[in-house]
């Protein structure tokens, strides 16, 4: 036989179908559950399980759900009157039985407010009747964001910038009930679905953190595009609509060989950071540079090289060569263990070096090699452009 808490759980679990109805205009009362045809073996426990349903039933606490009983035989105790049917007849008995009045009258109050105000949302509300209940108290405030992007889509501002009479951080705090709002209501052309970062999804402007450094290793260069000899870091996006094609970059892996390059025509230098080359992998002009890559005779030097070419297919390598290696080796050092075995953009006898190097564990940084046999390698390879 059902009890009261059972009774409870079952109603739990149809509060979001009856808040969908609700959404939808479709009638959902009465809703009815069996009793169970289980009893206790002990009368005195079915005559308290029994009692116990009726106490908590409409017709002792006035609300809630009512008890159809019928006469049944049992085995063992004979004719009992015994429950077969337990009914919310109404919304007011459900909800109060609940205790969700407040809760239901303020998800009607904010869904005829949405409707009338962005007709748009009609399809979310639907499927999103949870999110409603969960953002009470917040509707006001995302209406206003909502409305503005609707009227001023990709508006390029800072988040605290928008011209929205909502508290300074209220967007950031409400990004993802707000990422699915404007998703939902934005026109195509006013959200980058590519994108999962809230600011650039839809348009608005983002403190950058990766930049690039760069140098002028020609003076002519210099004067024409106001890069200075020393070190000059811009950042990305800026750097992606500057345009430099044509001309030949040579990108280091470590600050010290990047800021003693010698002067070269037509050339920039720029640091590499490592690993960090991948965010040059979008700045498209770069594809017309002839780019020229010199890192640390390692593993991971050899790692990043092979990423690099996977941007740029024709860049070429400067001191990451076997002989480079056996002139110097005595300079070299324990390395950091490599777990890959094969890199896709390295020529033959890059990968052989590579494999040498991961095997036997070992490095010779780049600014262990003379600043003489630098420049002559470098002017060598000047003289065959």
């Amino acid at each position: 036989m059902i009890t009261p808490e059972e009774i409870r759980k079952k109603a739990d679990r149809l509060y979001i179908p009856f808040l969908k109805s609700l959404l939808l205009g479709e009638p959902f009362f009465p809703q009815d559950f069996p009793a169970g045809n289980k009893i206790p073996d002990d009368y005195l426990k079915l005559r308290d399980a029994v009692q116990q349903l009726l106490k908590g039933s409409k017709k002792d606490v006035g609300y809630g759900y009512q008890v159809e009983l019928n006469q049944r035989k049992t085995r063992k105790f004979g004719i009992q009157s015994l429950p077969s049917r337990i009914t919310f007849e109404t919304e007011t008995d459900y909800v109060k039985f609940l205790n969700k009045e407040p809760e239901v009258a303020d998800f009607k109050q904010v869904v005829a407010r949405i409707i009338n105000e962005i007709p748009d949302l009609n399809i979310w509300l639907n499927q999103n009747p949870q999110k409603v209940i969960n953002h009470l108290g917040k509707w006001d405030s995302l209406l206003r964001v909502c409305l503005y992007f609707q009227k001023h889509p990709k508006p390029h501002f800072y988040l605290r910038e928008l011209p929205i009479s909502v508290h300074t951080k209220f967007i950031e705090q409400n990004k993802g009930i707000l990422n699915e709002l404007l998703s939902a209501i934005l026109p195509d052309d006013a959200v980058n679905p590519e994108e999962n970062d809230f600011e650039k999804r839809f348009g608005l402007r983002y403190a950058e953190r990766s930049s690039v450094t760069i140098r002028s290793l020609d003076q002519n260069l210099q004067v024409k595009y106001g890069i200075s000899t020393s070190e000059m870091s811009i950042l990305i996006s800026d750097f992606e609509r500057r345009n430099l094609q044509g001309y030949r970059f040579i990108i280091t892996e470590n600050l010290i060989n990047f800021l003693t390059l010698p002067d070269l025509s037509n050339t920039f230098a720029l640091w590499g950071k490592g690993f960090n080359v991948a965010i040059l992998k979008d700045v498209e002009w770069l594809n017309d540079c002839q780019i020229i890559y010199w890192g640390d005779l390692d593993a991971q030097g050899f790692q990043i090289l092979s990423q690099l070419r996977s941007y740029f297919y024709e860049t070429i390598s400067v001191m990451m060569d076997r002989e480079t290696f056996d002139t110097f080796q005595e300079f070299a050092v324990p390395g950091t263990v490599c777990k890959v075995a094969n890199l896709s953009y390295l020529t033959p006898e890059e990968h052989d070096l590579f494999v040498d190097l991961s095997n036997q564990t070992i490095r010779l940084e780049q600014e262990k090699i003379p600043q003489d046999f630098v420049i002559g390698r470098l002017n060598n390879l000047a003289d065959s452009w």
